[in-house]
C-alpha cells in the first residue's frame, strides 16, 4: 500500500501565511493605501472571520473554503498594515512634516563616527526642529557626513548637536541601471542627509546613551581593538573584522571584487555559515559543563543568549536575524521534542522577520540568504546522490561540493539580475575558502578568549593572520585567472523568472524523472532564448546620448547600436570605482560591448557631434561666439567644467532644443544659468539635481 503524500502546503502551513503577507507587503510599498481604507477592510473581514467560530462544525466543514478565504485576505491585510506603520513618513512627528531650510536641528549621534576617505560618517536621530526660539519636537533619521577638519573633538554615541545647515534629500544619481540607493535609504527609514563643515554645527550639553546600545558599541569597539592589537597586515586585518563581527570600514575594494568576482564574497559577509558554526561550538561547549548539560532549558537559554548577542553584535543584518531566528526555532524544536518541516521553520522565521520590518523583503542578502538555503535542502541530497564516494575523506569533500552546487541552483539568477557576473569557479574557492574561513573563526574566537594572556593573544594572531594571508592569495590567484568569471551580463525581471522556470523543472524533472517538467522547461529555454535574441536586436538599433551624474566629472556617451564614444574626463577610463559604479552598470544595461574613438554615422568637428540629424554641442572651455544671420539649430548644448559662458550670446547664435548643464559644475554656477534660462525662456537640464540626461538618436 502506497503511503499517501502530504503536499508541502499542508506539511508547511506557515507557506500559506507567507504569501499573502508578502503580497500586503509589496501592494503597500507600491500603491501607499490610506489607513482609512486599511481600517475599513480589517473592519469588514475580522468580524467575517470570527463568525466561523460560532458555526456549528458541519457549517465549518461546509465552508471552510470561505474561512481559509477570508484568513487570506486578513493577512494581506497585515501586510497592508504593518508596511504603513513602518513608513516614518506616516507618522504625525516626521521631521518631513515641520522641516524648512532656515530650521536648525537637535540631533542625536545614534552611532559612533565611521572614518571615511574624506569625512567621518554617522547615523543621527532629530529629536526637534528650532524654528525661531521654538522648539519642535520630531523624530527621523538623517545621515550626518563630517567634513575631517571640522571634527576639533571626537564626538560618540549618544551625542547632542545642534546643526545649523539646510538637509539635503536623498536623492538617485538617475544613471541608468544605476544601484537605487533612494530606496535602499527609504527602506532603511532615512530620506536626508548632510554634510557639515566647521561653523555649521556646535555640540550640546548632555547625552542620551541606551545601555544596552552603548554595551554593543563598546563590545564591538572592544573587539576591534583587540583584533588591530594582534593581527598585522591592512588586509588580512579587515578580512578578520569582516569575518569575525561584519565589520567592512577596512577592507580593501579590489579585495572584497575579488571575493564576490570567485563566489566567495558570503564569507565575509556575515550569514548563516558564521552563525552555524558558532551554534556547532556552544553545542559542543555546553555540553562540556556539567550544570548546564544537564538542564535542556539552562542549555538553551545559554546557546540563544550567545546566538543573539553575537547576531546583534555583527550589525543584525537580515541574514543574520534570519538565521538566528531558524536556529531558535531548530533549536527549540530538538530539545523539546516538536521538530517540524524545515519549510515551514524558513516561512515561520521569513514571516516573523517581515512583521518586525517589513523591508527585508527587498533586501538582497535577506532574498539570497533563503533562497541559497531553500536551494540547499531541497536539492542538495540528490545532487550528492548524484556520485557514490567509498573513501571518507573524498565523500566528505563531495557533501560540501554538494552543498555549494545545491546553493547556487536557487540564486545564480538573482546574483545575476543584481550583480550582473557568475562566478564560473566557484565551486573550486568554496571547497577552500569555506573550510578556511571556517577555522579562522574558531582561532579569532579563541583569539578573543585569551586576549587578557599576551604570549596566548600573539600566537593567536599571528596564525589568523597567516590563515588570512593564505586564504587572499588563494582568492587572489584564482580571481586572476582569465575564465574566473562570467562578467557584463544582462538579465531583466523576466529572463531571471523564465531561469527559475528553466532550472526548478529541470531539477524537478531530474529528481521526480517525469516528462511534464521537461516540456515546461524545454517551454522556459525557448522562451528565453527568444527573449534575449529581441533584446539583443534591440540594443543593436539603439542610438542614444547620455550625460552621466559623477560629481565633479565630465561623462557622456554617444551610442549606435553597442558601440559607445566616451567624451569625458580620462580617470573615468580607468577600471576603478568611479566607472564601475557610475558608467558600467548603464553599459551592461544596454548591451554595450565596445568603446571606439569614433561610430560609423557619427559626424565629428572639434565639439560638434551629428548623427541621425541630430546635432549635439559640448562646451568644456571658454568661447567666444559671434551673432549669426541665421540661428545654428542644435538638439543639445552640454555645457561643463564651470566654463565661462555668456548664455545671450549662445541664445543668439543657436536655436537649441535643450541646454545641459553637467555634473563637472557647481550648483552655484548652474543655479545662475537656470535663472538667464528662465529669462529667455530657455528649456534646461540639470544633471546633479535632476539625474542623467538621456536622448534618442
Amino acid at each position: 500500500m502506497n503511503t499517501p503524500v502530504i503536499p508541502i502546503w499542508k506539511k508547511a502551513p506557515f507557506i500559506r501565511m507567507l504569501l499573502p503577507l508578502m503580497g500586503g507587503i509589496i501592494a503597500q510599498w507600491y500603491i501607499q493605501f490610506p489607513l482609512l481604507y486599511i481600517s475599513i477592510v480589517a473592519a469588514v473581514f475580522l468580524p467575517a472571520f470570527v463568525l466561523f467560530y460560532f458555526f456549528s462544525l458541519a457549517v465549518k466543514f461546509k465552508t471552510q473554503i470561505v474561512q481559509g478565504i477570508l484568513l487570506q485576505l486578513l493577512l494581506l491585510v497585515t501586510g497592508l498594515f504593518i508596511t504603513r506603520q513602518n513608513d516614518t513618513r506616516n507618522q504625525e512627528n516626521w521631521l518631513g512634516n515641520y522641516y524648512a531650510d532656515s530650521n536648525f536641528l537637535v540631533v542625536k549621534i545614534n552611532e559612533p563616527l565611521i572614518e571615511k576617505s574624506k569625512s567621518f560618517k554617522a547615523e543621527g536621530i532629530v529629536e526637534s526642529i528650532v524654528d525661531n526660539n521654538k522648539n519642535i519636537p520630531c523624530h527621523g533619521k538623517i545621515i550626518l557626513y563630517f567634513s575631517k577638519d571640522s571634527l576639533n573633538e571626537q564626538l560618540q554615541y549618544g551625542d547632542k548637536i545642534l546643526i545649523h545647515k539646510p538637509l539635503q534629500k536623498i536623492k538617485n544619481s538617475g544613471n541608468p541601471g544605476a544601484f537605487n540607493y533612494e530606496r535602499y535609504a527609504a527602506f532603511q527609514q532615512i530620506f536626508h542627509n548632510v554634510f557639515l563643515k566647521p561653523g555649521n554645527w556646535e555640540i550640546l550639553q548632555g547625552k542620551d546613551v541606551h545601555w544596552f546600545k552603548s554595551f554593543i558599541f563598546k563590545s564591538r569597539s572592544a573587539i576591534l581593538q583587540t583584533l588591530k592589537n594582534n593581527i598585522n597586515g591592512g588586509n588580512e586585518l579587515g578580512v578578520a573584522e569582516a569575518l569575525l563581527i561584519g565589520y567592512k570600514e577596512d577592507l580593501d575594494k579590489d579585495l572584497v571584487q575579488a571575493y564576490s568576482n570567485t563566489g566567495v564574497v558570503h564569507i565575509i559577509a556575515i550569514s548563516g555559515l558564521h552563525l552555524g558554526l558558532i551554534y556547532i561550538m556552544l553545542v559542543w561547549l555546553f555540553n562540556k559543563i556539567p550544570f548546564v548539560k544537564k538542564s535542556k532549558i539552562i542549555k538553551v537559554a545559554f546557546i540563544l543568549s550567545c546566538l543573539w548577542l553575537f547576531s546583534i553584535l555583527t550589525g543584525a543584518s537580515a541574514s543574520v536575524l534570519r538565521s538566528a531566528v531558524m536556529f531558535t526555532c531548530i533549536i527549540i524544536g530538538e530539545n523539546f521534542s516538536k521538530k517540524s518541516s524545515i519549510y515551514n521553520s524558513l516561512a515561520a522565521s521569513a514571516f516573523l522577520l517581515l512583521c518586525y520590518n517589513p523591508y527585508f523583503l527587498w533586501d538582497v542578502g535577506f532574498q539570497l540568504s533563503y533562497l541559497a538555503v531553500l536551494g540547499i535542502v531541497i536539492f542538495q541530497q540528490p545532487i550528492y546522490r548524484w556520485i557514490y564516494i567509498k573513501n571518507k575523506w573524498v565523500d566528505k569533500i563531495w557533501q560540501l561540493a554538494a552543498v555549494s552546487l545545491a546553493a547556487q541552483v536557487l540564486t545564480f539568477p538573482v546574483c545575476i539580475y543584481y550583480f550582473h557576473q557568475f562566478p564560473i569557479l566557484f565551486l573550486l574557492t568554496n571547497l577552500i575558502a569555506v573550510p578556511l574561513s571556517s577555522i579562522i573563526l574558531f582561532v579569532e574566537i579563541f583569539l578573543l578568549l585569551l586576549a587578557w594572556i599576551p604570549g596566548m593573544a600573539n600566537f593567536a594572531g599571528k596564525l589568523a593572520g597567516w590563515l588570512i594571508w593564505l586564504m587572499n592569495k588563494i582568492i587572489m590567484m584564482v580571481n586572476d585567472l582569465p575564465f574566473a568569471l562570467w562578467d557584463n551580463i544582462s538579465f531583466n525581471i523576466y529572463a531571471v523568472w523564465l531561469m527559475y522556470g528553466l532550472t526548478t523543472t529541470v531539477c524537478a524533472g531530474l529528481i521526480h524523472r517525469n516528462k511534464i517538467y521537461l516540456k515546461i522547461s524545454l517551454f522556459c529555454l525557448l522562451s528565453f532564448f527568444i527573449l534575449i535574441a529581441f533584446n539583443s536586436w534591440k540594443s543593436s538599433c539603439q542610438k542614444k546620448l547620455i550625460v552621466y551624474n559623477v560629481p565633479q566629472h565630465q561623462a557622456i556617451d554617444i551610442i549606435e547600436g553597442k558601440a559607445y564614444k566616451f567624451i569625458g574626463d580620462s580617470v573615468l577610463l580607468q577600471d576603478g570605482v568611479l566607472q564601475n559604479f557610475h558608467l558600467k552598470p548603464a553599459r551592461i544595461q544596454l548591451k554595450l560591448n565596445s568603446r571606439v574613438m569614433n561610430l560609423p554615422d557619427l559626424f565629428e568637428r572639434q565639439n560638434f557631434y551629428s548623427i541621425n540629424n541630430k546635432t549635439i554641442f559640448v562646451i568644456n572651455q571658454a568661447i567666444i561666439v559671434k551673432p549669426a544671420l541665421k540661428k545654428i539649430a542644435m538638439d543639445c548644448i552640454i555645457i561643463s567644467k564651470n566654463v565661462s559662458i555668456d548664455l545671450y550670446q549662445l541664445a543668439s547664435v543657436f536655436d537649441c532644443k535643450c541646454y545641459v548643464f553637467d555634473a563637472s559644475n557647481s550648483l552655484s554656477k548652474i543655479s545662475k544659468w537656470k535663472k538667464k534660462c528662465e529669462e529667455l525662456k530657455l528649456r534646461y537640464y540639470s544633471v546633479p539635481e535632476k539625474g542623467a540626461f538621456e536622448m534618442d538618436l
